[in-house]
């Protein structure tokens, strides 16, 4: 009886430190994705209102220059200051930078014949297909973080094949661009999803702007894609 004392006494301790480990990564999943899901919600309001305010006043468009510096200069500023009190700032100017230069391109898919039917729907795609991957991620808890090499290497080759369109004046290759970009964003969408699930992103305004940039795209890329099916009829 005495020698199985030691035993029970050492093997006690085992279950609740993993015990407790698992329920601290539990926690900080849990926090990380609250945070990021009410960051993401006040961002999309804000850069909406942007967006709207630009199609009302009628602002000029950025244009290609002053689009890709502002977007990759304040993406900088995020990761330059996510650990800091400017992070939040530094992802409102992102945000709403971006919101403006949408405001453009709503208001010319506005212009087509059933404009406001092509924003409408390729909103409501973009809701629907991240609530339905969103939800898929939580649910399964699936890791996707293999995927990340390749939809960073797709995305440079969509941003690269995107620009050839502008520059060629390729309307067939500026539409495959779009369906490229779409499912990558919908990769992407898992991907940032799931480096949270997993414990892979602690930082959510990091996760924020991953996921912001992620439906951003998405969306523009669906308005295209109706767009030009509207233009053609």
């Amino acid at each position: 009886m005495n020698s199985m004392t030691p035993i029970s006494s050492t093997t006690r301790p085992a279950p609740t430190t993993a015990g407790g480990a698992s329920l601290a990564h539990a926690a900080d999943t849990s926090r990380v994705l609250r945070n990021t899901y009410a960051l993401l919600s006040m961002t999309l309001l804000f850069s909406a209102a942007i967006a709207a305010a630009s199609v009302a006043f009628q602002l000029p468009a950025p244009g290609l220059l002053l689009t890709l510096g502002g977007y990759f200069g304040l993406l900088f500023a995020v990761y330059k200051f996510k650990n800091s009190g400017w992070a939040l700032p530094a992802v409102f100017a992102l945000t709403g930078f971006m919101g403006y230069s949408l405001g453009p391109v709503l208001a010319k898919s506005l212009a087509l014949p059933g404009g406001a039917q092509v924003v409408t729907l390729a909103l409501a795609a973009t809701g629907a297909t991240f609530l339905a991957l969103s939800a898929w991620v939580l649910t399964t808890r699936r890791d996707f973080s293999f995927m990340g090499g390749f939809l960073f290497a797709g995305m440079v080759i969509a941003l690269i094949a995107g620009l050839g369109a502008v520059f060629l004046q390729m309307p067939a290759l500026g539409l495959a661009v779009a369906a490229m970009v779409a499912l990558l964003s919908a990769g992407l969408i898992l991907f940032e999803t799931s480096r949270i699930v997993t414990g892979g992103e602690t930082n959510y305004v990091l996760a924020t702007v991953g996921l912001y940039v992620s439906i951003f795209n998405l969306f523009t890329s669906l308005l295209s894609l109706f767009g030009f099916g509207s233009s053609d009829e």
